[in-house]
């Protein structure tokens, strides 16, 4: 069994094998956790001026937004767009989609002036590479199209209850008198 820095490494590398590791393993969902909680920490770090409250905001949302995410792949990897042979539980959805936000890590190169903007792109490009990796494997799908097919699907409902809470958390800091 690969440590957790391999498996970091192994799935920024968008190594299958890693995937189906992390996928086998049901005592890695405290790591899954872990990459994800870096990975957000490094986006607040980052991004400079986003201060204390920024970077704790940054690291659950980022935890919220990855349980939402995998819970959202799951269900319609599993029900809506099923193959044959797939078979699934959450926790190994959880855990693939945990460690397919090792590319974030590279997010606190965002505090070098004028190269933020392009870190964080690339970063999201590789992060979303990887998710459908980590899809495809959780899922046993035969192909990389489904798998890339739910994971769109489970970004626009992430996009949709992200911009949903943005609104509300504005509405709400506006009633306030923030």
């Amino acid at each position: 069994m690969a440590s957790f820095v391999e498996r970091v490494v192994g799935a920024a590398r968008l190594d299958a094998r890693t995937y189906e590791e992390i996928e086998a393993d049901p005592t890695a969902l405290g790591q899954a956790m872990a990459v994800v909680a870096a990975s957000a920490l490094a986006a607040g770090v980052g991004s400079l001026g986003s201060g204390a409250t920024g970077v704790v905001a940054a690291v659950v949302g980022g935890i919220v937004g990855w349980f939402l995410w995998a819970v959202v792949t799951w269900l319609v990897g599993t029900q809506l767009l099923p193959e044959s042979g797939t078979s699934a539980d959450l926790g190994q959805m959880l855990r693939t989609i945990g460690f397919s936000a090792a590319p974030g890590l590279l997010n606190v190169l965002g505090i070098i002036p004028v190269l933020g903007l392009l870190v964080w792109f690339v970063a999201a490009v590789w992060q979303l590479v990887a998710m459908v990796v980590a899809v495809r494997q959780a899922l046993d799908y035969r192909g990389t199209g489904r798998a890339v097919l739910v994971c769109f699907i489970g970004w626009v409902f992430y996009m949709i209850v992200s911009v949903g809470l943005a609104m509300i958390m504005g509405i709400g800091s506006v009633i306030m008198g923030g």
